[in-house]
Formats: C-alpha cells, sequence, structure tokens
C-alpha cells in the first residue's frame, strides 16, 4: 500500500498516515471493524469466519512522525494471522456489527439468511459456540453455489448496522458512520414501534442482495433466549429497494437552531433525522419524519435515482451530505432543502420535507472501493477516507461553501509536492480514458461482429434449397505424400454474400468413418477438424486439404461421411467485451453475469457428402492425366526381402505371392444389380442425338470419380479399375432382356444389368452398396415425380420376398454353426455360406419404382 494524498479543486491534504504494519489473513477479508477504547480489531474473512485482533501487540516503535524518507526506509512487519485468532469460525457468514458486548452476525443458509446474536468474543479467547444468545431468519435467499463443503462467494454482500435511539447509550469506540448511529425520538419511532422505543432498544438494520431493507430489534432477539424467534414477530420488512443495497447510512436534513447560526454541536448531541439506503444501480430511499396535512408526524418515503453503479458510499450525519463511488466518479449529493428558511416550529406540509430531486455534483475521483468520513471536521468542510482500485488510500479535505484562499505566498516545497499531486492526477486521469477508449472499441466491434453474424445467419438459413449464398464444395482427389498414395479431400468455402465472415467464424469438417465389415461390434470412428476463418471477406474463397487414408496399416475404411458446417463463437466475441481487461480498474464488471447460451455458439450447417468406393476406384486404362494413374499398392512399406526378389525376377516369368495365388486359381467375386430401362431412361435421358442407355449409366455412377470425362468420351459401357489396396474392380452394364412370365403380363421386361467384379470381397461389396446407394436416390427423386405404376402380379413378389427371407435365416444358422465346429468341419461350413451370399447378391430382380398410394411416399419394386 503506497500512501498518497489526493485533493480535488478547492481541497487541501491534511493528513500524514504511517504504515505501522500489514496483516495476512488466510482468506479474502471481506468486512473490517475497530473498537478503539478496547484495542481490538474485528475482521471477517471470506467462508472462515470473524478474526480478532490486539492491536496492542504491535510495536509501538513505529509510531514515529511520518517522513517519506523514514517510511520508504524503515521496514514494517508482515503478521500472518493465526488461525487461533478466529472467535468465530463459520464458512458461511457474511455480515457482522459489533456492539459493546455483543456481536451480532448474518450468515447464508441453504434457503434464508439467518441473524444470530453472541455474545462478544475478546482476542485470545477461545471460539465459543456456546455464547449464542438469540436467532431468528430473515426472508429467503437463493440456493449457494460452488464446490460442496466450501460455499461460493455471493456477489453481494448484505449490510448490516445499528441504530440507537437518541436518549440511550451508544457504544464506546464506534466513530460516527462506521456502522452505528442515532435517530431523532420521532423517526426512531414511527420506523421501528412502539416496543423499540419502550424498551429503549438498539436496531439492528439489515440490507440483503435481493433488496429488502428489515429490521430486527435487538431486545427483543436477546430476550428469545436460545430458542429460535419468530420471524413474523421480530422481523419487520422496511422496504424493498428491488437491487441489491449497497449502503445504509443516516444524516441530518434539518440544522439545529445552534447549526443553523454556525455554531457547532458536540456529536453525542447530533441525532440523524433521516435514514437513507443505496441500492447497487443507483437506486436511493431516504425516509424522515415529516408534519402531514393534517398535523400528525408521518414517515415520509422518497425514491431517487443516482448514477450508478454504486460500489461504496458514505453519509456525513451533520451536513446532510452522501457520498457514492462509481466506476468512474465520486459524487456528492445534499439531501436538506438549503434554500428552505429554518423554522424550529410546526411547518407547513411542505417545509420539513425531503427534496423532489437530487443533484450530483462529482468529486472527480474514479473507482473509489472504500469511503469513510473521518472525525467531525470544522463545520463548512468534510474530510473523507477512501481507498482506491489500484490500493491507494487517499485523504480529501472538502470544503463545498466557498473555494479555497489562495495563499499569497507558496514555498519550493509546497510547489513541489501540487506540482506532484497534478502530475499523479493527469496520469490517473489519462490511464482511466485510456481503459475507457480500449473497453469502447470493443464493445463497437463486438456489436458490429454480431451484426454481421446475424446478418449470415439469416441469409443461410433462408436459401435452404438452391444456391446458397456460403456453401461449401467437397471433392477427392489422388495425391502422392510420403511415399505412398493418399486419398486427399478438399473443402472449398466461398462467400457469394456481401458480408464478411471475421473475428469468431470457424470452418468445422467432421470425418466420420464406417466399422470394418469383419468387426460386427465396431461403431466407425469420428475426427473434427477446426479451422479458423480470417477475414473472408464477399467473393473471397478459402481451400482446406485434409487426408481422409489409407492408414499406415494400408487399410481404408468406406464410405466416409463429411459434414462442413460454420460456427460462430459467442464466448470469444462478447466474452471479451464483457470481461474487463484489468479487474482493478473495473471490479464492478466481475459481478456482470455474462448471459451466453449453453451451446457458447451459433452452428450453421453448410454440406454433407459421403466417399464411396466408386469415387476412389482409378483407371488407369482411360486416364487422361499422368497424376491418375497409380503408383503401386499405397499399402505399407515393402520388406527390404520381398523387393529384392521383385528386382531379381526374371523377364517373363509370373508373379508370385498371396494376390496373386488368389487371382490365379480363385474366380473373382462377382454381385448384380438389375434396375428397370424405363426407370433409368426417365433418370438419365439426355437430349443429345445418340443416347446410350449403358454408357449414360456408367457415367452416372462415376460422376463423382475424377476418370469421369475420360468415360464420357470414349462412350464406355465396362471399365476396369483399381481399388485403393491395389486389387481390380470391373464394371460392366449392359441391357438384358427379363423373362418372368409369372410377373408381368405384359411379358419380358427390359432391364439393364450392373455387374461388379473383383478378386477382393470386400471391395465388390463396397462398390455394390454404392452402387445402391445411388439408386435409392435415384428411385426416390423419380417417385417425388410421379411416374406410372408398373403391371405386377403382387403374389409372385411376395413369394420372392419369403424366399430370400428363408436364405437370411440360413445364413444365420450357419454362422451360428461356425462358432462351435472345427476347422475341417468350418471349411465345408463356409462354403455354404459363400454360395448363399452369391444368391443374396445375384437376385435376377428388376429394380422399379413407383409413387405410394394415398401418401406421399416410395415403393421400390423387386422384379
Amino acid at each position: 500500500m503506497r500512501r498518497r494524498s489526493f485533493c480535488p479543486p478547492g481541497a487541501s491534504s491534511s493528513m500524514c498516515m504511517t504504515r505501522r504494519a500489514v496483516y495476512q489473513f488466510p482468506d479474502q477479508v471481506w468486512h473490517l471493524q475497530l473498537l478503539a477504547t478496547r484495542r481490538a480489531l474485528y475482521a471477517l474473512c471470506a467462508r472462515t469466519g470473524i478474526y480478532c485482533l490486539s492491536l496492542d501487540s504491535l510495536d509501538r516503535s513505529g509510531s514515529q512522525a511520518c517522513e517519506d524518507k523514514d517510511d520508504e526506509a524503515r521496514p514494517y512487519p508482515v503478521i500472518h494471522v493465526d488461525p487461533e485468532a478466529c472467535v468465530l469460525p463459520d464458512a458461511a457468514l457474511c455480515a457482522f456489527t459489533v456492539l459493546d458486548d455483543m456481536l451480532v452476525t448474518l450468515a447464508q443458509g441453504p434457503t434464508q439468511w439467518k441473524m444470530q446474536l453472541f455474545e462478544r468474543p475478546g482476542a485470545g479467547e477461545e471460539p465459543w459456540p456456546g455464547g449464542q444468545v438469540g436467532e431468528v431468519d430473515l426472508s429467503t435467499c437463493s440456493p449457494p453455489g460452488g464446490v460442496p463443503g466450501k460455499p461460493a462467494a455471493p456477489c453481494f454482500l448484505p449490510v448490516l448496522c445499528c441504530v440507537f435511539p437518541p436518549d440511550s447509550r451508544a457504544p464506546h469506540g464506534h466513530p460516527r458512520g462506521c456502522g452505528c448511529f442515532k435517530l431523532e425520538e420521532a423517526l426512531f419511532g414511527l420506523l421501528f414501534g412502539v416496543d423499540a422505543t419502550l424498551l429503549q432498544s438498539p436496531v439492528i438494520l439489515c440490507g440483503l442482495p435481493d433488496g429488502q431493507l428489515c429490521c430486527v430489534v435487538l431486545k427483543a432477539l436477546v430476550t428469545s433466549g436460545l430458542a429460535p424467534g419468530d420471524p413474523k414477530v421480530l422481523v419487520k420488512i422496511l422496504h424493498h429497494l428491488e437491487e441489491p443495497v449497497i449502503f445504509i447510512g443516516a444524516l441530518r436534513a434539518e440544522p439545529h437552531e445552534e447549526e443553523a447560526a454556525r455554531e457547532p454541536l458536540p456529536s453525542e448531541y447530533v441525532h440523524s433525522d433521516c435514514l437513507v439506503a443505496l441500492g447497487h444501480q443507483g437506486r436511493t430511499l431516504a425516509i424522515k419524519a415529516s408534519w402531514s396535512e393534517s398535523g400528525n408526524l408521518v414517515p415520509e418515503l422518497r425514491e431517487y435515482c443516482v448514477p450508478g453503479p454504486v460500489l461504496c458510499a458514505a453519509a456525513c450525519g451533520g451536513d446532510g451530505l452522501i457520498y457514492h463511488s462509481t466506476p468512474s466518479d465520486l459524487c456528492v449529493v445534499d439531501l436538506t432543502r438549503r434554500d428552505s428558511p429554518w423554522n424550529p416550529e410546526k411547518p407547513d406540509g411542505a417545509i420539513g420535507g425531503l427534496p423532489s430531486v437530487l443533484c450530483p455534483a462529482s468529486l472527480n475521483i474514479c473507482s473509489a472501493l472504500a469511503l469513510c468520513v473521518t472525525a467531525r471536521p470544522p463545520i463548512g468542510s468534510t474530510e473523507l477516507l477512501a481507498l482506491s482500485s489500484k490500493g491507494r488510500l487517499i485523504t480529501c479535505s472538502l470544503d463545498l461553501n466557498s473555494e479555497a484562499p489562495v495563499p499569497a505566498k507558496m514555498t519550493m516545497a509546497s510547489a513541489g509536492q501540487k506540482i506532484k499531486e497534478l502530475l499523479l492526477d493527469i496520469g490517473d486521469v489519462s490511464e482511466r480514458v485510456s481503459f475507457l477508449k480500449k473497453a469502447v472499441d470493443q464493445r463497437n466491434k463486438a456489436i458490429t461482429s454480431l451484426n454481421e453474424a446475424m446478418n449470415v445467419s439469416c441469409a443461410l438459413l433462408s436459401s435452404q434449397e438452391g444456391d446458397r449464398p456460403i456453401s461449401c464444395t467437397i471433392t477427392t482427389s489422388w495425391s502422392h505424400l510420403e511415399l505412398r498414395d493418399m486419398l486427399m479431400a478438399t473443402c472449398t468455402l466461398e462467400n457469394s454474400s456481401s458480408f464478411s465472415l471475421d473475428q469468431g467464424w470457424t470452418l468445422c469438417i467432421q470425418v466420420l468413418t464406417s466399422s470394418s465389415a469383419l468387426d460386427l461390434d465396431g461403431t466407425g470412428s469420428a475426427f473434427t477438424y477446426t479451422i479458423p476463418v480470417d477475414r473472408l471477406g464477399p467473393g473471397s474463397r478459402r481451400e482446406v486439404t485434409l487426408p481422409l487414408g489409407p492408414t499406415e496399416s494400408g487399410v481404408l475404411d468406406l464410405p466416409v461421411t463429411m459434414s462442413c458446417w460454420l460456427f460462430y463463437s459467442l464466448r470469444e466475441v462478447v466474452g471479451g467485451a464483457l470481461a474487463p481487461s484489468d479487474p482493478l480498474e473495473a471490479p464492478y464488471l466481475e459481478k456482470l453475469p455474462l448471459n451466453l447460451p449453453k451451446q457458447e455458439g451459433v452452428c450453421l450447417p453448410l454440406c454433407k457428402r459421403t466417399v464411396d468406393m466408386l469415387q476412389c476406384l482409378r483407371f488407369p486404362g482411360v486416364a487422361s492425366h499422368p497424376a491418375q494413374a497409380p503408383r503401386g499398392p499405397p499399402g505399407p512399406a515393402c520388406e527390404p526381402v520381398e523387393t529384392f526378389l521383385k528386382t531379381r525376377q526374371a523377364p517373363g516369368s509370373e508373379p508370385t505371392g498371396a494376390a496373386s495365388l488368389r487371382a490365379k486359381y480363385l474366380p473373382p467375386s462377382t454381385a448384380s444389380l438389375r434396375v428397370s430401362a424405363g426407370l433409368l431412361r426417365a433418370a438419365l435421358q439426355d437430349s443429345r442425338s445418340g443416347f446410350h442407355l449403358c454408357g449414360a449409366t456408367l457415367q452416372w455412377l462415376l460422376a463423382e470419380n475424377a476418370a469421369v470425362d475420360a468415360v464420357r468420351a470414349q462412350a464406355l459401357s465396362s471399365i476396369q479399375g483399381i481399388a485403393p489396396d491395389g486389387t481390380d474392380v470391373n464394371l460392366i452394364v449392359h441391357e438384358v432382356t427379363v423373362a418372368v412370365t409369372d410377373l408381368s403380363p405384359a411379358g419380358p421386361i427390359q432391364a439393364v444389368e450392373i455387374q461388379v467384379e473383383s478378386s477382393s470381397l470386400a471391395n465388390m461389396c463396397r462398390v455394390h452398396h454404392a452402387i445402391v446407394r445411388r439408386i435409392q436416390t435415384m428411385v426416390t427423386e423419380q417417385a417425388a415425380q410421379g411416374s406410372s405404376p408398373p403391371d405386377l402380379r403382387m403374389q409372385y413378389l411376395q413369394q420372392i420376398h419369403a424366399n430370400h427371407q428363408e436364405l437370411l435365416r440360413e445364413v444365420q444358422a450357419l454362422r451360428d454353426q461356425l462358432c462351435t465346429e472345427d476347422e475341417v468341419s468350418s471349411c465345408s461350413t463356409a462354403q455354404k455360406l459363400l454360395q448363399i451370399y452369391k444368391q443374396l447378391r445375384n437376385p435376377s430382380l428388376v429394380l422399379f419404382c413407383w409413387p405410394a398410394p394415398h401418401h406421399c411416399g416410395t415403393h421400390l419394386g423387386l422384379a
């Protein structure tokens, strides 16, 4: 803590402070109260309890005259507070106030606030839970959060203060404005009732974070003993500010006759006639006893609004002034009617009331976290003690009645000190302006980004069909990387709108691979890539290339589903603008919640595409570009011995190995699919002359393959390709005539047969699955256009369906049998299983399409 004296215009600094010691508490200190006559300091430590420290233990050698050079050279002790100094351990305590022999506390319970009264423990005494005198429950409160076993710190702490009747004995050692004050008899009786007046009992005022201002008569709480008191009897709610209560105090709005004559009164004779309370957002309550039109004393309540948010406040009882601090200024308001003449006799209805409006005056001090009015100065001036957000202790001597006289002569030392203070003030103002400018720039930038995000979201959501203003296309190609061939996917993000994608936007690409057909319990794997989008303006595009496989083991799991979407992070854009860059400069911003949705962003889908085996096949025989030719199987690197044997093989000799033996002695796996020629002509009909149905079908199947242009140019109806693992895959498309007299009364059916051949059963299945997926899409589109239904006999279709169900049951029985047989028996069972699979792959049926009756749907006809 650095010592500093600050004097605003019209003020003079006259206080000198010496730092004697520093106390180190185990956690954050929420509240301090000093009993000067008893030489004791009470402190409430967050989530720990109340500590009591004896000031007599300090080294008195540090209480010498304060000089800058001596203060800088003299080391000061750092005293670590011992846990034994905790006189009231309770993690739920949030506020307290100390009287003569009593300690009043306020604790936060699960559902309610609880006020408790204890016999005051002293320094060095053991904690004594049995010293409780009484307790009462106050209004409901929000349930505390945080980690179980360690309650979270509340956003706003409650406020406690003690009000004494005018004829009672005030506690010793409590300076004015430190949570204890006296009210005039008329206002005291009107507020707290006859019981408090007759008992001459102090009253505990409590301001809660939910805005309630309530009171409890202390002697009534004491008489309750150890039994909890009845809240309906002991607790009285005076008002509700509807915002957290920050300060409760009292002042004198009408001066005594002696004060009006500029004659000072001793402090024990100054009784306040106005009770004030300030809320966090600036709502101010003032309560005063006034004469009504019928001649009776009634409580007058007025609500005002002062600049907020209020960080702290203080009241100067004799002058009728309230000082409150905001993050940008320290203001003072006057609750006295200085424009009205003072009249000690009963006035009319207007005189004796509160002012209609409050006009705050600035004192040019910003971000004061704590305020205190010091001992009563001469009439016409006020001394404040303030703690700034940077930990500076500021003393201010204010003269609000007249300007300070300019001294006739100024010494060199006083002039240097004045210049030093002015430079410090300029630095504070400049630093504050810089911080405010930075905060405003961040908020403007965030608002602009949110506006752009709203426009982009509306543009994308309103154009679900057709050309989209922001689109993403996915293409695949083979590339040679790291001494092997890799399948690469290129995602092109194109901005065709008039908006820009700046901070907060991220392009997300999810790659979902399918599980292996041999792994029945596999679920596949998903990878998500996030690419920040930096300044993608109108007309710009961004390309992102990702590897799809194969892996190091040579496996390429197909099909692969790729999904692209745009994600806008609200926390990245809005959170940075709302959070303070320097918590000490703007501590009130830490209390503002970030009202963001749980997902913390906006997700806008762009496209989804499935990459299957038909897109990954390579056709070296029809390649129009050298990059199309494969460089060999893209699996793992060959063993050195195998590479040596291949290089030493004589020209013209046959290749060896498992793959060559399988290709020589085992027939290729085949699968076929027959589609109605009418269905294909309706879907693939071209206006050009010389339309060839088989060639158009092959081009349609390879439309997303890089070799489609070469296939179209050569008008091919059959083609030989290579799978990613290097095995051959043949596609043959030809027209057939299916003579099924029991199915169609009209005679033979014209169809197109698509045949797949491969030495690898797995690759044959992948290609067959890709063909079926395309035909399903074609059937759905043609059904939506309303194709006419064919003339078929449904009884024959039902018989075919029943036959296939029988084959499927036989497959399941053979698979169960394989698990229990030995190696010799399982060989014949596997051969039977393979034969049944071939029958299922070649059903000799024809695919039709017609609209479903009575509802919008699709029927897939199998003939």
